[in-house]
């Protein structure tokens, strides 16, 4: 039996991810022919089709798809070998805004199942994490996209939702509830000081207020996590909005409230840039698309501009 040809895996990899054999050619370095020569190889050695070629585009065969996760781990793990014969393998480097998010979390499962170097680099959020990666300094941000990254050959998928949930003090009205619709909401101040202006996690909860009439309030400064949650615990009349994921500071005098369905949820994005690739970006790419899960009709609300991101 012969031995697989990195070099065909590597093209058909390619075109599935670009959905055009110009793309992928200009990806590899390489003519649209010899793309085209590589894959029909491997197709013809193994006896199978792996891509079906539409007008529209290129898409993974049946059999094209059950081979594209083995297809990434294989190509992950020879350039793994290339950079350690080389003595240059570094590690991935990994854009997560900030520690106590949900993202972090994800990181740190991620790097349970796997012996890949991490560091994990806090920023700005989009706008900073986005120069990062076109600079190759970060090698993989979690970001909520907003607008498009196209121009910068950013590429992205969604990661993970995260619902709302309501801040308030021990004795708030709302303390006792075990949940709380949106609409009850409507006119409610809520205190923000986080939301830099500008950021998309700003923007996002500036799209929540509209939808659902609240005021957001700004009003800081903002001097961390632990002094947020103890605003709450001094002042029994704020409200606030949280993820339900985020790693907040325990207070015995502060609490949680859900909210009832359709929950203002927040989209965060794994982004990569597609001509800057570390050899074990592939790994987490796969990683991430396994553990999303896609949002159920009528569990979620989104602004307009995520909807179509979510699939």
């Amino acid at each position: 039996m012969s031995d697989l040809d990195l070099a065909a895996v590597r093209a058909f990899v390619a075109v599935a991810d670009f959905g055009h054999f110009g793309e992928a050619a200009a990806e590899l370095g390489i003519t649209q022919q010899a793309v085209s020569r590589r894959i029909a190889k491997l197709e013809a050695e193994y006896g199978t089709v792996l891509l079906s070629r539409l007008r529209s585009g290129t898409t993974p065969s049946k059999e094209g798809a059950a081979f594209l996760p083995h297809a990434r781990k294989l190509l992950a793990l020879a350039d793994q070998t290339v950079d350690m014969l080389r003595g240059k393998r570094l590690p991935l480097r990994v854009d997560v805004l900030d520690t106590r998010l949900a993202s972090t979390e994800l990181v740190r499962r991620f790097h349970a199942t796997t012996n890949i170097g991490l560091e994990i680099v806090p920023s700005r959020g989009l706008r900073e994490a986005r120069e990062s990666l076109k600079a190759g300094t970060v090698d993989a941000a979690f970001a909520r996209v907003v607008g498009s990254l196209e121009q910068d050959g950013i590429a992205a998928i969604p990661a993970y939702l995260e619902a709302s949930e309501v801040l308030v003090n021990v004795e708030h009205p709302l303390a006792k509830r075990s949940s709380v619709a949106m609409r009850e909401l409507s006119g409610t101040r809520i205190w923000m000081p986080g939301n830099e202006p500008g950021s998309e996690w700003a923007e996002f909860y500036d799209r929540v207020a509209e939808e659902f009439g609240l005021h957001i309030d700004t009003g800081g400064p903002d001097f961390g996590w632990e002094y947020f949650v103890g605003r709450f615990a001094e002042f029994p009349a704020t409200v606030g909005l949280v993820g339900a994921l985020v790693a907040l500071p325990r207070h015995s005098r502060v609490v949680r409230v859900p909210i009832d369905p359709p929950v203002p949820s927040y989209l965060c994005s794994l982004l990569w840039h597609r001509r800057k690739p570390h050899s074990a970006l592939p790994e987490l790419i796969e990683y991430v698309r396994r553990g999303y899960q896609p949002p159920r009709a009528g569990q979620v609300w989104l602004p307009e501009a995520d909807r179509h991101l979510t699939m």
